[in-house]
């Protein structure tokens, strides 16, 4: 049994089995860009508008984006090089295996390949530091790290158009406020210039001077808040075009010199184990038939002696 279950996993590892490398890299979250959309939806939230800044969703989203099936969708159509199916291929006909028209349904092979591609990909994050360790297997080492490479550059595009997306939204707000505003300060304005033009002696009523502070303050306020308005603005529309890195490369992936696997001493090694584990059970199992044989066997035997004794017996004393 250890030389047979040897025997054939030195084939199967040799000649079946193709190889696997695994290009590992070390990335982590990054919150820059993220100031001045807080403080635009800080703005926001004081009129009674809820927009989430999206500053602190970076820590714990990114093992989920990567996993996703849009991001998956987003790596099958980048171009990669292969030795088996050439130069400029995308990654749905690498994963495929395909060099023609296929002859299934795009979708059917869109999903059986994102299925494949997430099954390449192995993510897992350090509580502590907050760094995720990358893993990207295929039977290329240079493709292997060139996916990974991509996966980074993607989902560093997909944080960008997720925050872009969010700074818009901020800016419509605060573009409407500031429309809104405006028409509240000039109305503000127009009445007390009216309120100053019918008035021009106040100083003996004390009823005309509280109605000119409060038509100044309603003035001054709209004024604060319409500078503000303007301000972030600004502001806002600096970070939507602002292009920043969202993704923080710690340690970049690199083309694998070694296999991961099959690990063939390791498994080997493991085969001999087995066989000699199996090969004691079968034995066991084979003396112990041999045993019950014989105990059968001396069970019958003792069985026929007392029968002929028996006849013996009742022969001997007719006779």
């Amino acid at each position: 049994m250890p030389t047979i279950l040897c025997t054939f996993t030195i084939i199967s590892v040799l000649f079946f089995e193709k190889p696997i490398y695994t290009s590992t890299s070390k990335i982590m979250s990054s919150s820059s860009g993220g100031g001045g959309i807080s403080q635009a939806a800080g703005l926001a939230a004081q009129f009674g508008f809820n927009i989430s800044s999206g500053q602190s969703e970076p820590n714990w989203v990114y093992p989920e984006i990567i996993k996703s099936r849009t991001l998956a969708r987003s790596m099958l159509k980048r171009e990669f090089d292969t030795n088996q199916l050439g130069s400029k291929k995308n990654l749905l006909q690498i994963l495929s295996n395909l060099n023609d028209d296929p002859k299934i349904g795009i979708e059917t092979l869109e999903i059986m390949a994102i299925d494949k591609f997430l099954g390449m990909i192995n993510i897992s994050e350090d509580i502590k530091t907050g760094i995720l360790t990358l893993n990207v297997k295929s039977s290329d080492a240079t493709l292997s790290a060139e996916i990974n490479q991509a996966l980074i550059e993607e989902l560093d595009a997909h944080q960008h158009k997720y925050n872009k997306a969010k700074t818009s939204k901020t800016r419509q707000f605060i573009e409407g406020r500031i429309q809104n505003t405006e028409k509240e300060l000039q109305s503000a304005e127009n009445n007390l210039r009216k309120f100053m033009d019918r008035n021009r002696r106040i100083e003996n009523s004390p009823a005309l001077q509280l109605e000119q502070q409060r038509l100044t303050r309603e003035v001054t306020v709209l004024i604060g808040v319409f500078t503000t308005l303007k301000q972030q603005l600004e502001t806002t529309k600096i970070e939507e075009v602002k292009e920043s890195e969202y993704v923080v490369v710690v340690d970049p992936p690199e083309v694998p010199l070694r296999k991961s696997s099959p690990k063939k001493k390791k498994r080997v090694i493991l085969a001999g184990i087995l066989g000699i584990g199996f090969g004691l059970i079968l034995a066991f199992l084979r003396e112990y038939a041999a045993n019950i044989d014989q105990l059968e066997k001396d069970k019958m035997s003792e069985v026929k002696f007392q029968i002929l004794k028996n006849i013996s017996g009742l022969i001997f004393r007719k006779s």
